[in-house]
């Protein structure tokens, strides 16, 4: 079976060499980062999935979505994958149950098509949990998403952010800050983990 982990024209593939894949998937932007055994961005993007003309259903977003980790996996040797765990149930005030339905759906998509490409199960991180291990605390009344970007825009300054000409961040850019979350996250839990085990 082909090792889909060896990085482009790379003749060997460094095995103590640890980078984390970040993922914060939706069907309309996912947000992707990954990070090097340092806890250092070496890639943060968002995957713009909302012109239907381009993607009309989950399976045009999926094929995409394994054309371009499929990139990445030539580009890292990727050793740990974090999802953010989709929302289980329906809350008021927040999406609707439809919408919760499609983006458990797109979810299983990618978790499988990362198994697939990376030959690794990725793990599923809660997003309150994921904040928490990175020391953001979002204040009664404001919305996490604002708190997250302006903790990314203070202190991560690989993680670049455009902005509208009103000055306001664009919307992939909360997606590319909610990834690096999901993804310092994880690489917070494999260095705890490689302390305990030493």
């Amino acid at each position: 079976m082909a090792d889909h982990r060896r990085p482009r024209g790379a003749g060997f593939i460094v095995r103590s060499m640890m980078f984390v894949l970040g993922l914060d998937i939706s069907t309309s932007i996912t947000g992707v980062t990954v990070l090097n055994e340092e806890g250092k961005v070496v890639f943060c993007e968002a995957w713009d999935f909302r012109n239907k003309r381009y993607f009309p259903s989950l399976f045009e977003k999926g094929r995409k979505t394994k054309e371009l980790l499929g990139t990445l996996s030539e580009e890292f040797s990727i050793n740990s994958i974090y999802i953010e765990q989709s929302l289980q149930s329906f809350r008021s005030g927040f999406s609707s149950a439809k919408t919760l339905s499609t983006l458990s759906r797109f979810n299983g998509i990618v978790s499988w098509l990362c198994y697939e490409i990376f030959d690794l199960q990725p793990a599923y991180i809660a997003a309150t949990s994921a904040r928490k291990k990175c020391g953001i605390k979002i204040p009664k009344g404001v919305k996490a998403k604002q708190c997250v970007i302006k903790y990314v825009l203070d202190n991560v300054p690989d993680v670049s952010i455009e902005y509208t000409k009103h000055g306001n961040p664009k919307p992939h850019c909360f997606d590319k800050a909610d990834s690096w979350v999901i993804a310092r996250a994880g690489w917070l839990g494999c260095q705890k983990g490689r302390s305990s085990g030493s």
